[in-house]
């Protein structure tokens, strides 16, 4: 499922990410890389135990906690703590596949998560940098994607994807992982789509019609099938 998330941080949360990271300290991206794709990135990081990538990071988990969409497409069990990192004119990262598990530090205790979907949140406008696309490759074709600030896509971690090379001014966004309460793709997506039509349907009908009751009947019963927790 490839899905884009508009306006995820509200106005002021966007301006407080933009000017904290501006006055940033920025390391070698390659720290949180695994041993092959480290070969191919070449971009700066937040460092991932420094204040300001902690304080950020709680921004965005508070985003995602009340974000209806993102709760829906991804069914959270464990989301990493959000990441942040700069591509400045030259940087770039080559096609790669992100570490199917990854080892996380969750509420002072040491634990992993199993990386189902990847998230991208865009903190830098389009307009404000050349270059710079997430770019998806999926069974020979390849999806480009640069959204405005603020905005943020998914996709499955299981897809190839790079970067382009920025050719001007400077790609900043954050980046983490989630592990799904759901971990097969085409599951989470009939999930998806089923709530998205009950969603509709208790617009129109309202929550106590018989037919908005009994598909609410049914997700909350394949949710308990397929539900690991």
């Amino acid at each position: 499922m490839l899905l884009h998330i508009p306006a995820l941080l509200t106005a002021d949360e966007l301006s407080h990410c933009r000017a904290t990271l501006k006055n940033a300290q920025w390391t070698d991206g390659r720290e949180t890389a695994g041993i092959q794709s480290a070969k191919s990135k070449n971009n700066l990081q937040l460092p991932r135990d420094s204040e300001a990538c902690r304080e950020l990071g709680e921004v965005v988990l508070r985003a995602l906690g009340r974000n209806a969409l993102f709760n829906s497409a991804v069914l959270p069990y464990r989301v990493s703590p959000p990441l942040f990192n700069r591509y400045d004119s030259g940087m770039s990262f080559g096609a790669h596949v992100d570490n199917a598990i990854r080892g996380i530090l969750a509420a002072g205790i040491h634990t992993r998560i199993r990386t189902d979907v990847s998230s991208t949140l865009f903190l830098a406008d389009p307009d404000e940098y050349d270059g710079g696309e997430l770019t998806i490759h999926t069974n020979g074709n390849e999806q480009a994607i640069k959204l405005p600030a603020g905005d943020m896509v998914l996709y499955p971690t299981t897809a190839l994807h790079s970067v382009t090379p920025v050719t001007r001014g400077s790609r900043v966004a954050a980046f983490f992982w989630s592990q799904s309460m759901i971990a097969e793709e085409s599951r989470r997506q009939i999930m998806f789509d089923l709530d998205m039509q009950v969603t509709l349907l208790r617009e129109r009908l309202g929550d106590s019609d018989p037919a908005v009751l009994s598909l609410t009947n049914i997700y909350h019963n394949m949710m308990r099938q397929w539900c690991i927790l």
